[in-house]
């Protein structure tokens, strides 16, 4: 598995260790719409000395996430992270103030890519349980985990640690939600790691851009995804959007026409389930938002 990737060396962890690799020349063939391999994803390399291999083959791809990168040449789908086991969206309950529609473009992103999502409701101890949970709680009906931490006193990092053992986890959110804290309970370091290797994710032409799988001591690894925000929705059809709202997709087939936006049609179960307080309104409001084309 690559672990690692910065200016077209790519570190895979095997059995025998870590190999550093680069790609097989006719790997890199023919026009490129995506990156070719990435963190995550499953490769065969050779040895060609101590340390040091080529990538034969790279394993297809069961899930990624990804965004889209405006290069000279037109658009290019930028891997983020290959196969990962789950997304672990952390957003702070105050300082900065949630902002639902994007933790909702989050989740679209994720049913998108059948990429099972956590939500993490940081700093509870600024505003208190009660208030976090009125804040976040309409998310656990619709079958999404959510966690309530805070690193300043400690609360929810076990539970958080459970969530992420053996699995590869990538962990997204808006900037001063608190996720270098949260690493650094849950592995003293590894906050900072992470920020030394974001200060080179290409905020500037001479940057160096790396990414790296961090492997947690309880098993599994974490990457951090500063650019999810990155995806907004430009992969996704307004028309199948219904679909990845789960309190939505099974009201669909109940609409009076078929092909219902569920913003102004009469006879729109959608609506109708609005009204009756069955669908959250500010889960609508994203839904209509999105569906409009509106960040």
């Amino acid at each position: 598995m690559i672990i690692r990737t910065q200016s077209g060396f790519f570190t895979v962890e095997t059995a025998a260790g870590e190999i550093v690799c680069t790609l097989r020349g006719r790997l890199k063939r023919g026009a490129r719409l995506k990156d070719l391999a990435a963190i995550g994803d499953r490769v065969w390399i050779r040895v060609t000395e101590p340390g040091r291999g080529v990538i034969e083959r790279i394993d297809p791809r069961q899930r990624s996430i990804s965004r889209q990168a405006p290069t000279p040449k037109g658009e290019y789908e930028q891997i983020v992270i290959a196969n990962p086991d789950q997304a672990v969206i952390v957003f702070a309950c105050v300082h900065p103030r949630p902002k639902f529609r994007m933790l909702d473009r989050f989740l679209v992103s994720a049913e998108k890519q059948a990429i099972p999502a956590v939500i993490v409701a940081n700093k509870i101890d600024l505003v208190g349980l009660e208030r976090a949970q009125a804040l976040f709680g309409h998310y656990a009906p619709l079958g999404y985990p959510l966690i309530y931490t805070s690193a300043k006193i400690g609360q929810g990092i076990d539970e958080l640690r459970d969530s992420l053992r053996g699995k590869i986890s990538a962990l997204a959110g808006p900037s001063g939600v608190g996720k270098s804290s949260l690493l650094n309970a849950l592995q003293p370091g590894l906050g900072l790691a992470v920020k030394e290797i974001s200060r080179a994710t290409g905020k500037g032409q001479h940057m160096t851009v790396v990414s790296q799988l961090f492997r947690l001591p309880e098993g599994g690894y974490v990457a951090d995804t500063p650019g999810l925000k990155a995806l907004a929705l430009w992969d996704v059809d307004p028309a199948e959007l219904d679909g990845y709202f789960p309190e939505l997709r099974h009201l669909v087939a109940d609409c009076q026409f078929n092909d219902c936006t569920h913003i102004h049609e009469p006879g729109c179960a959608v609506r109708i389930a609005v009204d009756a307080g069955d669908v959250h309104p500010e889960r609508y409001k994203s839904y209509c938002y999105l569906r409009q084309g509106e960040e």
